[in-house]
């Protein structure tokens, strides 16, 4: 059978790992990575607090549980094989109330149901012995989880991908894609020519779909997360990963602390609409994207269902004081001086027109086609799993 043409709009980690796969599956693939940067996995990929997630928190049975327990498994072994620097230091979920006690047994079944190994339910002594700063009533440790150095990863995937005979095109955005009787012809600068497209663009891959004459039922919108870091006489407060147990009233995780990889403690994130698609600050402003985000009803119908959620994250955006206190739930004695302002990421969530966030990765696919219309968080942990399913997706779709 003749090389089938492949071309892969996105150079992030999902896009890099699809074509990892793609190739490593059949070596005589013509696979193309189209990136609009100068650099591929410039935006949430590395833009992320560095975690490699396990999949405690997903829904037994869906697509983001399966490929997360699936996707660290796989994500420690290709750090292993590349020199990768990362480490699997284990995680502390931790109840600070009686009401979170009764939801951490519930993230602890969720956990075992997943497949996750070695989970361990601790008692207050237990999990002070693990980070003798931290407060609460029990925790779940979760010795999988860990840290990573996921710019290495970005660049590793790129490097491997042209040992197998694919190509990476960086500064190549595209700017038309249309079909033709054998496949598609797309414009990034120069043109490319494709049998198969796979969409894998991240913040714009709702965009990318309608150049290709999708009408996506959901909208990208970018929530910024924002950081602070522990000065460093202060980082003997946190030794690896401190999480809180997850309120089912709102739709993101809270804040947390996150011991990095190549050094220093992170506290964080926060979650407020970016003015822009790639608004890392809050004077990064987009005309047409803050347009386009006011003027989608689901938008506003969040919103309207969150409110207290989006006003506590607004004040806290501005608010050193309240960010401090937040993290003082988990560790009691951080002190508003103990943080200096950190990085930020920008989480392209998908969102229906009705106000409710999409929560598992959603693959859409077509005869010649296939869009990735949602790959929030734990998606840079999965890169590798999801990569994979689409690569069976494509050529199963294509077999024989």
């Amino acid at each position: 059978m003749a090389a089938r043409r492949i071309v892969i709009i996105g150079g992030g980690i999902v896009g890099l790992a699809t074509a990892v796969k793609l190739l490593a599956q059949r070596p005589d693939l013509d696979v193309t990575v189209l990136e609009k940067e100068a650099r591929v996995g410039n935006h949430q990929s590395t833009h992320n607090s560095g975690v490699l997630h396990a999949g405690l928190y997903y829904k037994p049975g869906s697509r983001k549980a399966r490929l997360a327990v699936q996707g660290i498994r796989e994500m420690v072994a290709f750090c292993q094989e590349h020199g990768i620097a990362h480490e699997v230091c284990g995680k502390l979920v931790v109840a600070t109330n009686a009401e979170e006690v009764g939801r951490l047994r519930t993230l602890l079944e969720r956990g075992a149901q997943n497949g996750l190994r070695d989970l361990q339910w601790l008692g207050v002594e237990a999990m002070r012995e693990i980070e003798p700063h931290v407060a609460g009533m029990a925790a779940v440790r979760v010795p999988e989880e860990g840290i990573v150095d996921y710019r290495a990863v970005c660049d590793a995937m790129s490097s491997v991908i042209k040992e197998s005979g694919g190509r990476v095109e960086v500064r190549a955005k595209v700017t038309r894609i249309l079909a033709d009787g054998t496949g598609w012809q797309i414009k990034a600068g120069k043109e490319f020519a494709a049998e198969y497209l796979v969409n894998c663009a991240g913040l714009h891959c709702d965009r990318v779909g309608m150049l290709a004459g999708e009408e996506p039922e959901d909208r990208i919108l970018p929530f910024r997360g924002e950081y602070y870091q522990l000065r460093a006489d202060r980082t003997y407060l946190v030794r690896n990963l401190i999480y809180p147990v997850p309120d089912p009233k709102f739709p993101f995780l809270g804040v947390h602390f996150t011991r990095m990889i190549h050094g220093g403690v992170e506290a964080g994130p926060n979650a407020v609409l970016a003015l822009a698609r790639e608004g890392y600050t809050k004077t990064n402003v987009s005309m047409p994207d803050l347009a386009d985000a006011l003027g989608f009803p689901g938008l506003w119908k969040f919103m309207a269902q969150y409110p207290r959620m989006c006003w506590d994250e607004t004040l806290r955006s501005f608010s050193r004081r309240l960010f401090a206190q937040s993290l003082r739930k988990l560790v009691p004695e951080i002190q508003e001086s103990d943080l200096a302002p950190g990085g930020a990421g920008v989480r392209a969530q998908a969102i229906s027109r009705n106000g409710e966030l999409v929560q598992d990765f959603r693959l859409v696919q077509r005869s010649n086609a296939l869009h990735v219309f949602n790959a929030p968080s734990p998606a840079a942990t999965a890169s590798l799993a999801i990569g994979g399913e689409i690569a069976d997706l494509v050529l199963g779709d294509s077999a024989a």
